[in-house]
């Protein structure tokens, strides 16, 4: 095997073949002989030789990494541009992660990521152009939600699932920021925003040091994503509500803001919610990925103060925060946070119930949810 190796390194192409046919007629079944003859044929210019040999390595063997990224590479080669992209794809399905990739694959690896990625904006724009004529006869219309699945189905987005931490409600629609008509009080809340605001500003002015860390795990605990963020003042929040109890001391200090709150439909479920909360987020500081904890109530987020741009993901859809506009989204969905502005942001943040969750549902949640902290508590 050696010598023939030695031969393609001089560029003799016949020798090297010569070699491993000897090779092969005593050990037929090789994989490692077809792949270095399928090398050989290559570089030799035989590019439907190299494509069968490969073909019999995948037969024995599907799942085999280097024989797929060299037949996708054979393919792109011979100008099959579809077939390639198909191959690209099933060779990184399989490959190793990058920081266990061998230096010697890092840029063949990155090169099929670029082939799927011109196969994809291919794809897109030429369903595009089919779905011209659909549009204009559908009119204004909203296809929010179809645009999602055509991002998806092109491969420009991926589909994120509920990862709850503690509890999963099965049966609910998976939705990562919900309709704005399913929460008619939001413009209640939204108009509320500049005596929210000034309280919050006069609360962080006054008493910036009882914002504490958000993210507070005790010693040894395992930090994972959080540990820039574990006891950092980075990241800092001022409860309203926790756990489902009303902060006395902290809503005597923004009365206004308490009596907002009060008249809103909060998931009210004993020792775990509602949660209201301030949320400050230091100049150039991004919040990790992460879930939380149960799919029946969801989270609203209302911008009190945003020096500058301020971006928020959840799952495949990322958005910015604006003045006086507030969004309901699924945090058991992954989602992420970054704010880009050179001040600190704050945003109000509490929990509702999943509106799709029926009265008696949402009883038996709060009565279960109960009985575990009490079984929990021995």
């Amino acid at each position: 095997m050696a010598n023939a190796i030695t031969a393609l390194r001089q560029g003799d192409h016949a020798k090297a073949l010569q070699i491993l046919r000897a090779l092969q007629r005593a050990d037929p079944n090789s994989l490692d002989l077809r792949l270095n003859m399928a090398l050989a044929y290559r570089v030799a210019g035989n590019f439907p030789a190299a494509v069968q040999l490969l073909d019999e390595v995948l037969a024995i063997d599907p799942y085999q990494f280097m024989a797929l990224l060299s037949k996708a590479a054979i393919l792109e080669r011979m100008g099959q541009t579809i077939s390639s992209a198909k191959t690209y794809e099933a060779a990184l399905a399989l490959a190793p992660p990058d920081d266990l990739t061998p230096a010697a694959l890092k840029a063949p690896i990155a090169h099929a990521r670029q082939v799927l990625a011109r196969r994809d904006q291919d794809l897109s724009d030429f369903l595009e152009t089919r779905l011209v004529k659909a549009r204009a006869d559908l009119g204004a219309v909203q296809t929010a939600r179809f645009d999602q699945c055509l991002d998806i189905f092109v491969g420009r987005k991926k589909v994120y699932m509920p990862q709850p931490l503690l509890m999963h409600f099965p049966g609910l629609p998976v939705i990562q920021f919900f309709d704005r008509d399913l929460f008619p009080w939001l413009a209640q809340l939204e108009a509320a925003s500049d005596i929210i605001r000034d309280e919050m500003l006069a609360l962080r002015a006054q008493a910036s040091d009882q914002f504490a860390p958000y993210i507070a795990f005790p010693p040894g605990a395992p930090v994972n994503q959080w540990a820039d963020l574990n006891h950092s003042r980075d990241w800092t929040s001022f409860w309203l509500w926790k756990d489902g109890v009303r902060q006395e001391a902290a809503c005597a200090r923004c009365p206004q803001t308490a009596k907002v709150i009060e008249a809103l439909p909060l998931a009210h479920q004993p020792d775990f919610a509602p949660t209201v909360v301030f949320s400050s987020l230091q100049a150039h500081t991004h919040i990790p990925p992460h879930t939380g904890s149960s799919n029946a109530r969801l989270l609203v987020h209302l911008p009190l103060d945003l020096p500058g741009p301020a971006r928020f993901r959840v799952g495949n859809d990322e958005r910015s925060w604006q003045m006086g506009q507030a969004w309901v989204f699924d945090d058991t969905i992954e989602h992420e946070a970054w704010n880009d502005a050179d001040e600190v942001r704050t945003i109000l943040i509490f929990d509702i119930w999943n509106p799709y969750l029926t009265l008696e549902e949402r009883e038996l949640v709060s009565v279960m949810m109960a009985a575990k902290n009490e079984f929990m508590a021995g």
